[in-house]
């Protein structure tokens, strides 16, 4: 791993392969961010001012299509990633992790100019965006665990907290950079456009997974995607405690406090700012997660990380719920940048533990189990919300599940006592060993 001159406080962007990564990664998750938004602002134009009536026990109940529409988008999203995600992650320690990227930034890209074609041709019909919303879901099931479990292999492990910090800071400029950008671009042009940048984005990975020179993973000899191997990777994960208690934790804040889903009812019908205050309300997120990322990159190490971890998760619920109650634009910005800037946090903690606890040999594996929390949870909670919001109203999804991701926060506080009390002094022994 070459290295350059660099400060100390961005010291993993001294290693040449993760600089790579990074700048590739922050063009192409760029387009994605624009894809992603892009696509929820088209479900709701396909649906906006539809009634489904739904008959129970001989009642009539009027649903918002709209609403549905997006939650079922979550489902499209998830199901991908609760199939694929444990043979993803056996794949990225069965092979080489820069090599199955590829492949899997290829097949993205396809996806993506494909929804351009469809759109553009006037074949965009809400079927059509949900396969190959799904199809791009599949996709990133086996991208991100050889995505993430890469990184290690590009830094020495002294400067993991770093290169993960880094890593959120690379993904929360992409993600106030994205939606921005998708905003003004459907407002001043076509949603086809957006999704054919997206699909040219991925060229900037590529080409730099093509150029890497990195230090080879420990390789696992698996025969075939056999069980065991999957086996060994979810035991693993579910018998080291302090791990398996950040999933639960990352799973019932997304799952409960996914109000990002419902940006497009709360940016059209409750602020009344259309498609760009849309794109603009989707940026403070990222903006706010941005802010506490840089705070993070360049200051000393979290020393009670469990303590702030959980502090972080109760911030990010009562934000979400105070976003689901008000009706002023400048006011929801900043509380859903609040959301953004607990959710880092909480993000470069959670992942600074996992890497560090987990053999490199089995980190593929683990990071597959955490992607069905990680990604699942945020999705199924759009599921969640929508539905909610359909029979019951958008603001109170919003609220009420940003004070059960209070509620079950303490849970978790209470049932893990090891995770209340880990600190950076944990971390350092752990990596001494």
């Amino acid at each position: 791993m070459s290295k350059t001159s660099a400060s100390p406080r961005l010291v993993a962007l001294q290693y040449r392969d993760f600089r790579l990564l990074w700048l590739g990664q922050l063009i192409s998750i760029t387009g994605s961010q624009m894809q992603i938004v892009a696509v929820d602002w088209h479900i709701y134009e396909l649906l906006k001012g539809q009634i489904y009536l739904f008959s129970l026990l001989g009642w009539e109940i009027p649903l918002q299509a709209e609403a549905l529409g997006l939650g079922a988008l979550g489902l499209m999203r998830v199901l991908p990633i609760i199939v694929f995600a444990l043979v993803g992650g056996v794949l990225a320690d069965a092979l080489d992790r820069r090599r199955l990227m590829m492949w899997t930034q290829g097949a993205a890209a396809v996806f993506a100019g494909l929804l351009a074609l469809a759109t553009f041709g006037g074949y965009d019909s809400v079927p059509v965006v949900y396969l190959l919303t799904a199809a791009t879901a599949a996709a990133m099931a086996f991208d991100n665990p050889a995505r993430q479990s890469l990184i290690p292999n590009l830094v020495p492990r002294e400067h993991l907290s770093n290169a993960v910090s880094l890593n959120t800071l690379m993904w929360q400029i992409a993600t106030i950079v994205g939606p921005a950008l998708a905003g003004v671009l459907v407002g001043w042009f076509n949603l086809s456009l957006v999704y054919l940048l997206n699909a040219l984005s991925f060229v900037a990975v590529l080409v730099a997974l093509w150029l890497m020179r990195y230090r080879k993973q420990e390789r696992v000899e698996i025969s075939g995607l056999n069980w065991q191997a999957l086996v060994e990777g979810v035991r693993f994960t579910y018998r080291s405690r302090l791990i398996w208690s950040t999933m639960l934790l990352d799973f019932f804040a997304t799952f409960f406090s996914s109000a990002r889903t419902m940006l497009p009812i709360v940016a059209s019908d409750i602020l009344g700012v259309g498609v760009q205050g849309y794109g603009l309300l989707a940026t403070a997120q990222p903006i706010g997660a941005v802010l506490a990322g840089s705070v993070l990159s360049l200051r000393r190490e979290i020393q009670r990380q469990g303590a702030v971890l959980l502090i972080s998760v109760v911030i990010y619920g009562l934000a979400t719920a105070f976003f689901g109650v008000s009706t002023v634009f400048a006011l929801s910005y900043l509380l859903f940048g609040l959301t953004g800037a607990a959710d880092t946090v909480s993000t470069v903690i959670r992942g600074t533990l996992r890497q560090v606890m987990t053999p490199d040999h089995l980190r593929g594996r683990m990071i597959g189990v955490n992607m069905i929390f990680f990604m699942g949870g945020p999705q199924l909670g759009e599921l969640e919300a929508g539905l909610v919001a359909a029979a019951l109203g958008v603001p109170f999804a919003i609220v009420s599940g940003g004070l059960a991701t209070v509620l079950l926060t303490g849970w978790v506080a209470w049932k893990y006592p090891k995770l209340r009390h880990y600190t950076a002094a944990t971390a350092a022994e752990i990596v001494r060993s």
